[in-house]
């Protein structure tokens, strides 16, 4: 970001927030949270939210849907474990910000947006802040992007009433899927599904949370 950026110290103060909170007893990842020290939150919400853009809360983006708490947001990339070179599927680009994230610790990522007008424009803002390695597309992320896969992790920043079937597939051996599941009226779980060398699925609880449900025609 520029020497002259007026969010610097904001943003670091919300990073030096985050690097202390181990409220569920994962500890976020330090090379996670440099990339979250990097990523311009306030480009990624509306002009009504600048003034809450470093806050540790989620905010309304507008047709319903948020962007998610930034905790919420290293816990999830943590979980995830990108790498250089892996290639990650995010589920629900909404903002662009979760992408954005993922960019800066992955090979490749690809996102998926169900609601038009919001993938527009977080694909033409994203292109504009020089994450060149992110290609979104407009569709149901609950059936994957089977060509571009299959992914070495995968990110659903909306909550299914079950690990959609098809991203499980797209999961490759090693992988790491990290969504959350329950019911759009009740409280939710955030969920951690691996797939191991010999394509055995395990999952386990991670904490409680609320979601914007997976929407689509499933």
């Amino acid at each position: 970001m520029p020497a002259d950026d007026p969010y610097a110290a904001r943003r670091g103060a919300l990073v030096a927030e985050l690097r202390e909170d181990t409220a569920d007893g994962t500890r976020l990842g330090p090379d996670v949270l440099a990339v979250m020290a990097t990523v311009p939150r306030h480009r990624f919400v509306p002009a009504s939210q600048l003034r809450h853009a470093y806050e540790n809360r989620p905010l309304a983006i507008g047709q319903g849907q948020t962007i998610s708490q930034p905790y919420i947001v290293a816990l999830m990339t943590t979980l995830a474990q990108p790498r250089r070179g892996d290639t990650v599927l995010e589920i629900g680009t909404g903002s662009g910000y979760q992408a954005a994230v993922l960019a800066g610790l992955a090979g490749r990522v690809y996102s998926i947006e169900i609601i038009e007008s919001l993938g527009a424009q977080a694909s033409q803002r994203l292109r504009a802040l020089g994450y060149d390695n992110v290609t979104t597309r407009i569709g149901d992320g609950y059936y994957g992007w089977p060509k571009a896969g299959p992914f070495d992790a995968i990110v659903v920043t909306a909550a299914a009433t079950s690990v959609p079937p098809p991203l499980i597939r797209q999961l490759k051996p090693g992988g790491r899927m990290v969504i959350p599941v329950g019911s759009s009226f009740f409280t939710q779980t955030l969920m951690l599904v691996q797939k191991d060398a010999v394509g055995r699925v395990h999952s386990r609880q991670i904490l409680p949370v609320r979601f914007v449900p997976l929407t689509g025609t499933h």
